[in-house]
């Protein structure tokens, strides 16, 4: 069960001072505000939990079963929904706002994104393989996988090795990190260090479930 959990969109990287002049790397993510769209109880779904909606967007971008179902909760056309197991969810109505003003200043949490496409990688950049030497009779090979290790049983490349391929677009959790500062008139966190994904692109803000 989670304490606090919000839906957040990465705005960008900036720095900051401390109160000794020391520089914090912080990442800016605009958190909420998100409405709670549907509330499921133990009575009827098997467990306690809110779906709540985050970004305002233009009906004709939904189709029309999402479009009935922010409706139906009586609120404005969201761009993205999650669902949260949060402690206090059976206190939660349909309706209810969550802002950035869950969290406070030193709190520790995990940020869930997609990645940054990458497109078609090779073993070097997507796996972090070595290249090979840069001697004569190498031949233009420096940057190619080199051999499969497979002879004539199997006669095949086994399945699951690390080959060239689609490289990011992948989710990515990032544990543990530190809320440096909370602007709860802007919807907005700083949290230090680096979120995955591009500057606009959805994030999941949760309290840490494992606190190092």
């Amino acid at each position: 069960m989670l304490k606090q959990a919000i839906i957040g969109k990465k705005v960008g990287m900036t720095q900051i001072f401390d109160e000794n002049g020391k520089v914090i790397p912080v990442t800016v993510i605009e958190a909420g505000p998100c409405t709670v769209l549907q509330k499921k109880t133990a009575d009827k779904e098997g467990y306690d939990a809110v779906q709540v909606g985050f970004d305002t967007v233009e009906e004709k971008k939904l189709t029309k079963p999402e479009l009935g179902h922010v409706k139906k909760a009586g609120v404005a056309p969201v761009k993205v929904l999650r669902e949260f197991k949060l402690e206090n969810a059976s206190a939660m109505n349909v309706g209810d706002v969550i802002k950035a003003d869950v969290f406070a200043e030193g709190d520790h949490v995990d940020v869930v994104g997609i990645s940054k496409g990458k497109g078609y990688a090779g073993v070097v950049k997507r796996w972090g393989q070595a290249v090979q030497t840069h001697t004569h009779g190498v031949g233009p090979v420096h940057r190619s996988p080199g051999s499969m290790g497979a002879s004539t049983d199997p006669s095949r490349v086994m399945p699951g090795k690390r080959l060239a391929g689609h490289l990011g677009v992948e989710q990515v959790t990032v544990q543990n990190l530190v809320v440096v500062k909370v602007d709860a008139e802007k919807n907005l966190l700083a949290v230090r260090g680096a979120i995955p994904g591009p500057k606009g692109g959805a994030v999941v803000i949760k309290n840490t479930t494992r606190a190092l």
